[in-house]
């Protein structure tokens, strides 16, 4: 009769270290799915903003060359010459200025 009672008590021992096993189990994946979806996430953000950075920088490029060549332009003193004669209407000696306006303004 002590076997048995041993048996059953060994018995309800191990079923009650199985109920308990379960939920820690449970626990651990739920949180390890947890962690795994939120880094999953801010990868995902981080891609996003990837794309959005690399799409600036392009138009920071495009407007990097524009200026090159504007700065290539006003290292010609002809061309400064023109361009302050046209922008702020300045004339060289002997010029008349005609204004003429146009539709536009």
């Amino acid at each position: 009769m002590a076997t048995t009672k041993k048996k059953t008590t060994k018995k309800k021992l191990t079923y009650t270290r199985f109920i308990l096993f379960i939920p820690c189990c449970l626990f651990v994946i739920a949180a390890v799915s947890i962690l795994i979806g939120n880094y999953w996430v801010q990868i995902l953000d981080k891609y996003k903003e990837k794309e959005a950075l690399q799409q600036k920088m392009l138009s920071l490029r495009e407007k990097e060359e524009e200026l090159k060549v504007d700065v290539e332009k006003l290292e010609d003193p002809d061309y400064v010459a023109r361009y302050a004669r046209e922008k702020y209407m300045y004339s060289k000696e002997g010029e008349i200025i005609l204004r003429i306006p146009n539709d536009d303004e």
